[in-house]
């Protein structure tokens, strides 16, 4: 991923969140990615607002067209809240590759219990919510020009907690350096001082 591609997905979430009056907790934790698939397929922002053993909470920034790809923890039970804009949610029983479509499980949307079909997509509006339970794969991305959304979970780390179904997936993708750096994310702090990773997703 390169320098100039972070510094513009910070500047645009930046702006997302102020023009939404989310504010901005002094010297965030940013995490920006492209999941080493694509600048122009595939990005995220985020920002780590609380880092507790039992729990944390992030601000996500997400844009049309470029989705969150397909994963699944096998600890963290998770949130996500819409904010600001329509979010669209895939989910799956199990690994897509291997779960028959429209395979039936539970979970909660707004808190309600509701069945979903393997490969179903739902739609969360601003003020909505989705509960993703441990091994449930989901994938989610924007319906509209950008969107921003509050995860709320059980603790866990991206560096052993995530499981994609694309193989070629690198969450920390190697950075190219072709302008000076806006921010410095979490994750090239944490390599460069050596101290316990932090939770990134």
């Amino acid at each position: 991923m390169k320098r100039s591609e972070i510094n513009r997905t910070y500047q645009d979430a930046l702006r997302c969140f102020l023009s939404h009056r989310w504010a901005i907790p002094p010297s965030p934790k940013w995490d920006i990615t492209d999941y080493g698939l694509g600048f122009d397929s595939f990005v995220i922002a985020m920002i780590n607002l609380t880092e507790e053993p039992e729990y944390s909470e992030k601000l996500i920034y997400c844009v049309a067209n470029k989705p969150v790809p397909m994963h699944c923890h096998h600890l963290k039970k998770e949130d996500l809240i819409c904010r600001w804009g329509i979010l669209e949610v895939e989910l799956w029983a199990g690994d897509p590759q291997t779960t028959p479509l429209g395979a039936l499980f539970k979970t909660k949307k707004t808190g309600k219990e509701i069945s979903v079909s393997s490969g179903q997509t739902i739609r969360i509006c601003a003020g909505e919510r989705i509960t993703i339970n441990p091994h449930i794969y989901h994938s989610f991305r924007s319906l509209t020009s950008d969107v921003i959304v509050g995860q709320v979970s059980t603790a866990s780390n991206d560096l052993n907690d995530i499981f994609f179904v694309d193989e070629r997936i690198d969450r920390f993708p190697e950075i190219i350096e072709d302008e000076p750096k806006q921010i410095e994310l979490a994750y090239e702090f944490n390599n460069k001082n050596d101290i316990p990773t932090m939770e990134y997703a």
